[in-house]
């Protein structure tokens, strides 16, 4: 509440200094005269006054409206509302008893369906997996030609792909019945599924796809590379020019931008299109660096020879 001035000490401050009250005589003079400026200024002014707040704001304390709420009073009759039953219904454990806050309604407690380590990545990527068993029968059947590079197109268009999520991954299940080379591109590939197509001549390399990129490869509306967009200035215009002769309708594919994405496919294990980046003895971690060479140092203390490591890893 804003404090109350009283006004006598208002008008006690803006009179000037030496101010006198007019005689009766001279009243209809002082009416008819201009005030000088000096008085105009001193009226201006307002000096430090008392300040007044009333003490009745002390009877109007209260809490905000809805910071408490009203007691449910319950068994007190049918007009209350919570009478008879006092909400608890008709009969069963609701009513006798007490349900514990484990009880899950009888069925499985998921503390012993699903254990209590481990979690479900809900923002996981969903790859469509791909068997090499499978594969090996789509080839047989005429239906994915062998002798060109095999690509997710290749799989949506043969039917051994319905649906595409995520990416395509190739598992190793039936790797005894591949028999046929193949070169093929996916997103990610199994240490089994690789082993067994290099070693019927074949050959793996695992691409950065998204759902979207692979419905653009099946429009048409992009083509398959399989080298990341070179950094660099010198490189714009090459690129550009590249890109004027596809056609404007034709958009690039993507490159991962994530550190799990650009990690996986530096790994030369996973044979990722990015492993050429890696240096001899060059890790594919971002994080964990190759220690360098340490420096020699003499038992005077000068250092013979000195060479850093890198400091970056692409």
């Amino acid at each position: 509440m804003a404090p109350r001035t009283a006004l006598a000490g208002v008008l006690a401050c803006c009179r000037p200094s030496g101010f006198r009250p007019l005689a009766a005589s001279t009243a209809g003079l002082a009416a008819t005269s201009s005030p000088t400026l000096t008085s105009l200024f001193a009226a201006l002014t307002i000096g430090p006054t008392q300040q007044q707040r009333n003490a009745g704001i002390l009877s109007n304390l209260r809490d905000n409206k809805g910071a408490h709420q009203k007691r449910i009073r319950v068994g007190r009759g049918a007009s209350a509302g919570k009478g008879k039953t006092s909400g608890r219904g008709h009969k069963g454990q609701g009513q006798h008893g007490k349900v514990k806050p484990w009880f899950q309604g009888g069925q499985t407690p998921l503390v012993r369906t699903w254990g209590t380590k481990g979690f479900v990545n809900h923002r996981a990527d969903v790859m469509t997996e791909v068997n090499l068993d499978r594969l090996q029968v789509f080839i047989d059947a005429g239906r994915i030609d062998a002798t060109k590079p095999i690509t997710p197109v290749e799989l949506v268009q043969s039917g051994l792909v319905s649906r595409v999520r995520d990416g395509i991954k190739i598992l190793g299940r039936g790797k005894e019945a591949l028999r046929t080379p193949v070169d093929i591109v996916v997103s990610r590939a199994s240490a089994s599924a690789i082993e067994a197509i290099e070693a019927s001549g074949g050959k793996v390399m695992t691409r950065y796809f998204t759902k979207q990129s692979i419905q653009w490869l099946l429009q048409g509306k992009s083509t398959l590379t399989r080298e990341p967009l070179p950094v660099g200035a010198e490189h714009v215009e090459a690129e550009v020019a590249k890109m004027k002769e596809l056609g404007a309708h034709i958009r690039r594919m993507p490159d991962p931008t994530s550190r799990w994405d650009i990690e996986y496919y530096r790994d030369p294990a996973h044979r990722g299109y990015l492993s050429h980046q890696l240096a001899p003895g060059e890790s594919p971690s971002l994080y964990f660096k190759v220690p360098g060479k340490q420096r020699i140092v003499r038992a005077g203390g000068r250092v013979v020879e000195q060479k850093k490591a890198e400091d970056v890893l692409f």
